[in-house]
């Protein structure tokens, strides 16, 4: 049996180190059993060891003992498949770790594929995905989330509408975007293979700037201008589908537009009870009484079942995600949107939420120190997990508006201390 044991190796470990990251990876021999279908053993091997902020592919190359030449075409093959992102940087290719969501698992699923076993593979990422409540609650843990909810904007009054801001609003990220590519929506496309997608379309997954960038490079995405971006996001709420966005204020990376059957964020909060698991938007939905006839439109319109059937129907505000689906569904006005009480908190960047995260699932010193092979970093990270986890720290980070300068400010030590 010793063979078979040493023949898993470098997938438990790799499984160990996209574990570290902010969304998690918890061990199960099903997830074994989608890397060893999605990464060579070879490939495991030097995945596991590519840190999971970006790194110089010459040092990896150097850390590897793999002459970057030979890396280079490596790298350049698995991100072609989405298991790594590889950018460039004033000339230089920085490599990063695709975690899994998200990550490989919409890279696998965004695009027709015949190099992958998709049937199969759809059903094991069901199994790992919802199985058990491990990973949604590895994924959406806490309370800084990937996603957040959009409200729609005809839901609005014309009073209201003055008051949203621009990353509120779909039709502003969308005309904001320096590019803009299109994908399969990766859960619609799981469930197809698995035999039970609903009829909404597929081809309505948008990525914003940079993301796009990426995803286009390497044919994850299609490049689309944005008024065909805002065709599709018209052809969404037709089918009533769901926008959920990136959950920063700056260079959103994303639009999803999510049905309450297939979308995995969704699925979290339905079959897990994880409320929190997509960010609400900063309004709700309220039922006027006297206008309801108790058709029940909005029950099966609701993505996340926040109504309940009756004449009046009845809202529950804990649950209301506030995307304003139910508004466009009701054919008698009796629905509308009011802001909540008070304004739900947005992470200003990329690098703020991800401090948010990493703070909030106990991984900052993850974050910071992510390359257990270099010694300056398992010391540092080991004082920063001590620090983390103490009593006075977890009261300080507690402190919503300190927790990103404190971040920055040791972001810049640690990055003066590991250099080179």
């Amino acid at each position: 049996m010793g063979h078979i044991v040493n023949s898993e190796r470098e997938y438990r470990l790799l499984q160990q180190r996209l574990d570290y990251n902010l969304t998690g990876a918890p061990a199960s021999p099903v997830f074994i059993s989608i890397l060893k279908m999605l990464f060579s053993r070879q490939e495991a091997h030097i995945a596991r060891q590519i840190p999971l902020r970006p790194t110089r592919l010459a040092d990896l190359a150097h850390k590897l003992g793999i002459p970057a030449e030979e890396l280079y075409a490596r790298i350049t093959e698995m991100a072609e498949r989405g298991l790594v992102f590889d950018l460039e940087h004033n000339g230089e290719c920085y490599i990063v770790l695709a975690p899994v969501v998200i990550g490989f698992f919409e890279f696998v699923f965004m695009r027709t594929r015949d190099d992958l076993p998709m049937r199969e593979l759809a059903q094991l990422f069901e199994e790992y995905m919802f199985q058990d409540d491990r990973f949604a609650r590895s994924v959406f843990t806490a309370n800084t989330q990937l996603g957040r909810s959009l409200v729609r904007e005809e839901a609005l009054t014309t009073e209201d509408h003055a008051e949203v801001l621009d990353w509120e609003r779909a039709s502003a990220i969308i005309e904001s975007a320096s590019t803009i590519g299109v994908s399969l929506c990766a859960c619609r496309h799981k469930a197809e293979h698995l035999g039970k997608s609903c009829t909404a379309p597929q081809r309505t997954c948008l990525t914003l700037n940079g993301g796009a960038e990426l995803l286009i490079k390497r044919g994850m995405a299609e490049a689309i201008t944005s008024r065909e971006a805002m065709d599709i996001l018209r052809e969404c709420k037709q089918a009533g589908l769901a926008q959920i966005a990136d959950n920063v204020q700056k260079s959103v990376g994303f639009i999803c537009n999510c049905c309450g059957c297939c979308c995995g964020m969704i699925q979290a909060m339905k079959r897990f009870d994880i409320r929190n698991a997509v960010v609400t938007s900063n309004w709700l939905a309220t039922v006027n009484n006297s206008a309801c006839v108790g058709c029940g439109a909005c029950v099966r319109a609701c993505p996340v079942g926040a109504f309940t059937a009756g004449r009046p129907v009845r809202c529950e505000h804990e649950v209301c995600l506030g995307c304003g689906v139910c508004y466009s569904a009701c054919r008698f006005g009796a629905i509308h949107m009011v802001k909540r009480e008070q304004r739900v908190l947005v992470p200003e960047t990329t690098f703020d939420k991800f401090v948010a995260m990493a703070i909030e699932r106990g991984k900052l010193s993850h974050f910071l120190f992510d390359d257990p092979s270099r010694f300056n970093h398992r010391t540092w990270g080991r004082i920063a997990s001590v620090i983390e986890n103490s009593a006075p720290m977890q009261a300080l980070l507690a402190v919503k508006p300190l927790r990103s300068a404190f971040l920055s400010a040791i972001a810049k030590s640690a990055k003066k201390h590991t250099e080179g």
